[in-house]
């Protein structure tokens, strides 16, 4: 009988990519990584799809068999305690090793993404000038060296809307107070926000604001979220469930469970319906984009 689930997936989601991840790396087909390690090729597959919690000393029998080195091999024990948790914060730092993030993983795997943002343009559509200037302030302590090895990874993250085979689609919704603040200056600003005007001619980037003059919407309310959803199978049923990421400063909120989904889809309905329509907000963003640029 399959395990019963509770709490967040997101980290046995998590911790089964990564482990499928080190698999192929070893190449190791799944019938053979189970004859190694003495399990049936139906355990395999409910681990690496996140269908299963694993005990970390199992995950640390895997990571041998894998040739994982022993910081990843740490970093995925503690992801294996947290598949545990009814509900699951991610702490930079405390759990998951740099470059080795949860929700990049997410991101890559996702379909759509249907994003409010209140306060900075997200990853996914910044400029290099733009994602500099974000973490020179928020890692003050960093050398440049450092910052820039962040900007590229930023950068490279972007290839998901612009890959060839299957790109995510993204919605986005800014909150117009985002266009207004210059991060990095303001030439650096006027390059982010014809950034901006330019992507969203792609056909799988919608891009709206949400004006001053719209009044009270429930963004106002929530703060900034993402929602992602996932590739459906031949049955027409999400590989995946929804899952909402929130930001914050010292750590990051996953939430799957279908309420709590709901929940943020309706408020981005409620948001995206309250903003300019995708003409007039590239207007907004150009004329802005003009303002910043003037002397």
């Amino acid at each position: 009988m399959a395990e019963r689930a509770t709490g967040s997936t997101v980290p046995r989601r998590q911790l089964g990519r990564y482990l499928r991840d080190l698999r192929n790396q070893a190449r190791l087909t799944v019938r053979s990584a189970a004859h190694q390690l003495e399990w049936s090729e139906a355990k395999m597959w409910r681990i690496e799809t996140g269908q299963s919690s694993l005990r970390s000393f199992d995950v640390e029998t895997m990571c041998k068999v894998y040739g994982a080195p022993a910081d990843i091999t740490e970093a995925l024990m503690g992801l294996a305690k947290e598949t545990k948790a009814k509900g699951w914060w991610h702490a930079y730092g405390d759990v998951i090793p740099e470059g080795f993030d949860v929700y990049i993983g997410l991101e890559e795997a996702a379909s759509s993404l249907a994003s409010y943002q209140n306060d900075l343009v997200p990853g996914l559509l910044q400029t290099e000038g733009y994602a500099r200037a974000v973490f020179r302030r928020h890692n003050p302590e960093e050398t440049e060296e450092d910052v820039e090895r962040r900007v590229r990874l930023r950068i490279e993250r972007q290839t998901l809307l612009t890959r060839v085979s299957d790109p995510s689609s993204l919605r986005l919704v800014l909150n117009e107070a985002v266009l207004r603040r210059p991060v990095g200056g303001k030439d650096v600003m006027a390059g982010q926000l014809a950034h901006l005007v330019e992507v969203a001619e792609r056909p799988n980037i919608a891009i709206r604001v949400a004006s001053f003059a719209a009044g009270l919407h429930l963004g106002m309310l929530s703060g900034s979220f993402i929602v992602l959803r996932f590739p459906t199978n031949g049955g027409g049923a999400e590989t995946e469930p929804p899952t909402v990421y929130v930001d914050g400063y010292t750590g990051s909120l996953y939430l799957d469970k279908p309420n709590e989904v709901q929940s943020y889809e309706t408020a981005f309905g409620d948001i995206w319906e309250s903003s300019l329509d995708e003409e007039a907000s590239r207007r907004l963003i150009a004329d802005t984009a003009g303002s910043h640029g003037q002397d």
